[in-house]
């Protein structure tokens, strides 16, 4: 028990960032400034939780760094999406480019920063890693998908296939307290697409942004997106395992 309370404790540090951002949509949701559009307010919310998780050493420079790149592969894959109509953003705001506020690359952010701290205060290691040619070729194709499968066939479950291939053998530790835990990587993503996908529901409720069949009147967000959410984990940890592989070696990955 005494773990089970220290493991939800460091959970919740971890998802600091992730909090702000629910915070921001929760508060602009019940309050407006005059002059100031909700999205634009947003946005100045992150902004000052990013510094503030610098400031308060939080959060490490290189992981700002991993959050940076986050950020740019987010916003891409949010213009692509918003012009293609898969969801939309109907507010004004003066941050908005091609139909897409710029707060939007915070919510990729906030996934890479609840990795990267996660992966700090639990210790992370991970075994039998898969070669990086296959690792970093599943990761692209599964991005590249996310583009093509509106003109072509959608080959997520192909996909999958190939994950439980290439990741059956890898294991994840992580210690809480001095005792430590082990699970299949598979399990974690699975765990944490979850997670996310509970996570979407209640974004959008708050209006971070609006899917078609949520125009007229909010519903549940439907449960295959929690497969949407499965691959985006996978491509946000195999970009993080990659970067501090090469950084630390095998200090990390085993």
């Amino acid at each position: 028990m005494k773990n089970f309370i220290y493991f939800g404790y460091l959970q919740a540090i971890s998802c600091i960032f992730p909090v702000i951002i629910f915070g921001a949509l929760a508060l602009s949701k019940i309050f407006s400034i005059p002059y100031l559009p909700r999205y634009d307010f947003i946005l100045i919310i992150c902004i000052l939780g990013q510094v503030f998780m610098l400031a308060s050493k939080l959060e490490t420079w290189d992981e700002f760094k991993v959050i940076c790149l986050f950020h740019v592969i987010g916003l891409a894959l949010e213009l692509y999406k918003v012009h293609m109509g898969s969801w939309a953003y109907p507010e004004g705001a003066h941050s908005k480019i091609f139909g897409v506020p710029l707060y939007s690359g915070f919510m990729y952010a906030s996934v890479a920063s609840y990795i990267c701290q996660a992966w700090r205060r639990f210790d992370l290691h991970i075994y039998r890693w898969p070669a990086s040619i296959f690792a970093v070729l599943i990761g692209a194709l599964i991005y590249m998908n996310f583009f093509t499968h509106h003109y072509f066939y959608d080959i997520r479950w192909i996909l999958k296939a190939l994950l439980f291939l290439i990741f059956f053998r890898t294991i994840v530790s992580f210690r809480v307290n001095e005792k430590i835990y082990k699970m299949p990587i598979i399990l974690s993503f699975l765990l944490i697409g979850f997670f996310i996908c509970v996570a979407e529901n209640i974004t959008t409720f708050l209006g971070a942004w609006q899917y078609p069949n949520q125009e007229q009147v909010w519903s549940i967000v439907h449960i295959g997106k929690i497969s949407s959410w499965f691959l985006l984990v996978i491509i946000s940890i195999i970009i993080v395992v990659q970067l501090k592989r090469v950084k630390s070696g095998t200090e990390v990955v085993r």
